[in-house]
């Protein structure tokens, strides 16, 4: 039976994870780190709200089988670029410091189709950029999934409605395979199905793999 530690688990794809991980019989605890109140409550369950940028008051909870970085914010959320970086970077780079120096052998990151630490796209520069980073730390094995558009229930983020349709349809005619939709659902399965693998490495999962 294995132990869990994931944060970004009040977003879309985080929520949707935990709530997967618990339901697995392979993972009899799940650890999440989290920055608000969290309302979920489960027998494996262990939540610590925590401020990340203290994080001396909590890399030493960091403790598992399976690391989990499913963190992520948008432009407008952070409320600009310098804590956009932050949060979708220093945050998780951070937590995985934490993991690699508590002895966690396996670490799995959520990054984004197009991540690119030498992009003149900012959000691609940075997914890129922690990407290598985390790379660097040499986990016994590490899973990065790049999927394209998340399909995530209930958005609000008129958008992203809009771009999904529009993919959609240059799917239908076999055109932009790589940026296929994905439903938050479906990628957290991935990830858990991956992490579950006998492989030791360091595996890109992009989204052609993702619907292999």
């Amino acid at each position: 039976m294995l132990k869990a530690v994931v944060i970004g688990a009040t977003g879309a794809t985080g929520s949707e994870l935990v709530k997967q991980l618990l339901q697995s019989d392979s993972f009899e605890k799940v650890t999440v780190f989290v920055r608000r109140d969290y309302s979920l409550i489960h027998p494996k369950l262990e939540v610590h709200r925590v401020d990340f940028d203290q994080q001396e008051l909590w890399t030493d909870l960091v403790v598992g089988d399976i690391a989990f970085s499913a963190m992520g914010t948008t432009l407008k959320a952070a409320g600009g670029k310098e804590q956009q970086w932050k949060i979708d970077h220093d945050y998780q780079l951070n937590f995985a410091k934490a993991a690699k120096n508590q002895g966690v052998p396996s670490f799995v990151l959520v990054s984004a189709i197009g991540a690119n630490a030498n992009s003149s796209i900012f959000y691609s520069r940075m997914k890129g950029a922690l990407e290598q980073a985390v790379l660097h730390l040499n986990f016994k094995k590490l899973l990065i999934f790049q999927p394209g558009l998340l399909i995530r229930p209930h958005t609000d983020r008129t958008a992203e409605k809009t771009f999904e349709g529009i993919i959609r349809f240059f799917n239908s005619i076999g055109l932009a395979r790589k940026y296929r939709p994905i439903a938050v659902s479906d990628l957290a399965k991935k990830m858990i199905e991956k992490s579950l693998s006998s492989d030791d490495a360091v595996q890109v999962i992009t989204t052609k793999e993702l619907f292999s």
